[in-house]
This record gives C-alpha cells, sequence and structure tokens, in this order.
C-alpha cells in the first residue's frame, strides 16, 4: 500500500528503532505546535480536519449522568460526503485496504462521511503525566516491555517506533478505576447472511496502569479484564480473565478460566496470540482484542507515519441509537446508515512477522486515531499476502468524565465471507466505577465467588 499525506511532524527513525526518551527540545512541542499527548494541534490544510481545542468536555441536551448511556452531540448533522463503489478511487489515499474491499466487492456498502469533531478530552492530571513521561518514559527490550516509571500517562506522546504507537494503544486512557457492562453481545453472521448471539457477557475493564493512587496495585501491571458468561445456555457462568504486564517478557500474560462444572480456576496459556476466540465465533484472535493486547515478540512493528483517513468517530448512533438484529446486521457487512466515518490523522504502523516466528497472518497494517481515543482502522493479511481480515474500532467519548472511548468493533473475516459484531451493549450501558477494587477483590479466586454468587 502506498501512503500518501504522511506528515512529518516529529523527528522518527524509520530505518532502525530508537528506544529512547525525546530530547528536553522535543518535548517543547508538547502543548504547542502538539497537543500535550502528542497530536497536531493544528487544523490540517483546508480545514476538513479542525484545529484541536480541548475536545468535547459539556454534556449535550438531554443527557442522563451514568445512565450508562452517551446522547449523541451530532445526531442532527447529515454527512458531508457519500463514497461508495463508484467514486472511491478518488478517495482512494484516504482508505485502508479493507474499507476499499468492501466498497468494491459489495455495491450496497458506501461510507457515510460527517464533519470531523476533535471530542477527546483528558484530565489535567493524565496530561501533566504525559507531558513527564515524555522525557521519562522508556521502551526496553526491544521495544517489548517498557518501564514502571512510565505509569500515569500516556507512555509514547512523541513516538519514534512502532512498538512506541503500540504501547500507546494498549495503554491509552480509559479511565483511572474501571468500565463494566451488565450485558454485552457478540453477533457473528455467516456466509448465508445469519446473525447468530456466539455470546453474551458481563465484563470489567480495570486500567491500573493509572491507578497510581491505589496503594495495593501491582506496579508490573499494565491492565486486566475479566467477563462472565450468560449465553448460550451451555457456557452460562463460565468465566475468562486476562491481566498484562508492563515487562511482558519477564511476566508473560496472566490468563484464567473457570467452569461451573469443574469448580476450579485453572489458568488458560493459550488465551494469546492467534488462538482463535471461542465467544466471537472464532473470527477474532486474542491478540486482536481491543484491536492489539498481549505481547509484540512475533512481529517487527514499524512506524511509517501519520496520515489522513476516514475512521469511524463519535459513533454514538451506532454504539447507543441503532438497534443490532432490527437494523444494524446486514448479511454481508453492517448496516452503513448505522456508521458515522470521519476524516482524522493517525498513526500508522506496520507489523511483518518474525522469520521462524508462527502466526496466522504474516502482516498487518494499524491505523490509530493521534488523539488516542482507540479508534482505529486495522488489516491483516494472509501467508500468501492476500487481505484475511479488517477490524474497524469506532471511538464514542464519554465527554462528561474526560475519557475517550471505544469498544465496539466489527472483524470482517474476507477469507470465509462472514464478519463478527463486537461489544454491542445491551442493558445498563457503560458504568464507570467511582473507585478501584482491593487487590483482594481482583483476586481471581475471589471473583469467582463473588460472581458465582450472584
Amino acid at each position: 500500500m502506498k501512503f500518501h499525506n504522511i506528515l512529518s511532524l516529529v523527528a522518527i527513525g524509520l530505518a532502525t528503532p530508537a528506544f529512547a526518551a525525546v530530547t528536553a527540545e522535543e518535548a517543547k512541542q508538547l502543548g504547542t505546535t502538539l497537543t500535550p499527548f502528542g497530536a497536531v494541534k493544528a487544523a490540517n490544510a483546508d480545514g476538513s480536519i479542525p484545529a484541536y481545542t480541548g475536545g468535547l468536555t459539556k454534556a449535550p441536551e438531554g443527557f442522563k449522568p451514568d445512565s450508562g448511556f452517551w446522547t449523541d452531540p451530532f445526531k442532527d448533522e447529515k454527512p458531508v460526503l457519500r463514497i461508495d463503489s463508484k467514486n472511491m478511487a478518488q478517495h482512494a489515499a484516504l482508505l485502508s485496504e479493507g474499507q476499499k474491499h468492501l466498497l468494491s466487492k459489495y455495491p450496497g456498502y458506501y461510507l457515510n462521511v460527517y464533519p470531523t469533531h476533535r471530542t477527546a478530552a483528558y484530565p489535567k492530571k493524565i496530561l501533566d503525566a504525559t507531558v513527564r513521561n515524555a522525557t521519562t518514559c522508556k521502551a526496553t527490550k526491544e521495544g517489548l516491555a517498557i518501564e514502571k516509571a512510565c505509569r500515569g500517562g500516556i507512555p509514547f506522546p512523541i513516538p519514534k517506533t512502532g512498538y512506541e504507537v503500540m504501547w500507546n494503544q494498549i495503554l491509552r486512557y480509559q479511565g483511572e478505576t474501571a468500565i463494566t457492562t451488565a450485558a454485552s453481545r457478540s453477533w457473528v453472521i455467516d456466509t448465508s447472511g445469519k446473525a447468530v448471539v456466539t455470546a453474551e457477557q458481563a465484563t470489567f475493564q480495570d486500567f491500573v496502569y493509572y491507578q497510581t493512587d491505589v496503594a495495593d496495585r501491582d506496579p508490573d501491571m499494565a491492565w486486566r479484564v475479566y467477563s462472565i458468561s450468560k449465553v448460550p445456555a451451555r457456557r452460562a457462568g463460565e468465566m475468562t480473565g486476562l491481566a498484562d504486564y508492563l515487562d511482558p517478557v519477564a511476566r508473560p500474560r496472566k490468563a484464567w478460566s473457570y467452569t461451573p462444572g469443574l469448580r476450579r480456576v485453572k489458568l488458560s496459556p493459550e488465551f494469546a496470540y492467534d488462538t482463535p476466540v471461542a465467544s466471537m465465533g472464532g473470527v477474532t484472535l486474542f491478540d486482536e482484542l481491543f484491536v492489539f493486547s498481549g505481547t509484540m515478540d512475533r512481529f517487527d512493528f514499524k512506524l511509517i507515519g501519520k496520515k489522513e483517513m476516514y475512521i469511524q468517530y463519535n459513533a454514538y448512533k451506532n454504539l447507543y441509537d441503532c438497534p443490532t438484529a432490527e437494523k444494524a446486521l446486514l448479511p454481508n457487512h453492517v448496516n452503513p446508515e448505522c456508521e458515522r466515518w470521519e476524516k482524522h490523522r493517525v498513526w500508522a504502523v506496520e507489523a511483518t512477522l518474525k522469520p521462524g516466528q508462527r502466526h496466522a497472518y504474516s502482516k498487518r497494517i494499524y491505523y490509530f486515531d493521534e488523539d488516542l481515543t482507540g479508534a482505529a482502522n486495522y488489516d491483516a493479511f494472509d501467508q500468501n499476502g492476500q487481505l484475511y481480515r479488517s477490524l474497524f474500532q469506532a471511538a464514542s467519548p464519554m465527554y462528561d468524565k474526560q475519557i475517550p472511548f471505544a469498544a465496539k468493533n466489527v472483524v470482517y473475516d474476507f477469507n470465509k465471507g462472514m464478519y463478527a459484531y463486537v461489544n454491542d451493549v445491551m442493558v445498563g450501558g457503560y458504568k464507570v466505577l467511582p473507585s478501584a477494587r482491593s487487590e483482594r477483590e481482583m483476586n481471581p479466586e475471589a471473583i469467582v465467588s463473588r460472581e458465582s454468587a450472584r
């Protein structure tokens, strides 16, 4: 793929990764030409991407705090552009391979492009820690690990390597406590167009990296998540959990599972890399959860640069206002009327499988929103270099809490001709905990005891 509109905004060592913090002189860009979290503050040349002015922090009319649902602040806007198979060549420089494949293969698919709004906002505490990290945070072990001193802010606001961009995604800010859901569904739409619920789960995401004021936290831990299955009936009560660390070389992922029939917690080291996620119909892999999770040791991650691209953004309609079974799921793709695409600047990273390593993919290309909301486009290629899967993750910031947020995504498997619709929140929406749970409460045995008693 050719990359157009690459922006030479920061000095990037593309030939050889340089795992070192930026200089004090480079860090002066933060808060001046760059935002404190490293995005370009200015608008683009034609103004289609506006200047960053602090994000959206005021709730729109009709919003109910702590309801679990966020009112769409742009619900009355109309698309400024529709891209389909007939005009996609004119916009090819702003599209991923996955987008172009969908547009060319399915005449009924299109991208509704809306005005761009840079709504991501962060608490001052997080911004201050991010600026500090610019000159103190370092990647180690050839980018596979980062130092404990990086805690509390975006680790690399001025990334110089692909590994650093990936760490920014893994440790993107999603609050200082935890986000829970009472019921989120994963759907798989098979080759016949039939939509099947493969899982309904309650989930708990714990953002340990940002819990710097919690005394009992493990300073080596990055984040953890656990889920409790409710559907299908044969899996009701099953639980799974993952915990990742800042140095996964020294402390690999801790994964566990619990089955009511066995009545015990067991370690599950297979919950990693290219193991298919059973609850998502095998259409996505464990290291594709949240776009990427786990250890980066099987691929070389090269920072290509920054470019403009259409990504799913301010997707409140998609997340909260587009009934899934009734409207969102079409036989070959998501209903394009449920999607909102905007033009944003993204970091582009190419991951190439290392010689001698095994994985389902030979190459991956990631595109991450420069405002670090978690919004992303992602393409994966098989061992013959053919497009295998594409993932699109939508951002919908929690404006009242200053949390850039992205969770819902769609994964297209072009080899099998099917797709998965992941993190479809049903009852109760998303809840942000007012305080972090204690380490004792987050022990797997304690989780199983507590959740099984409900």
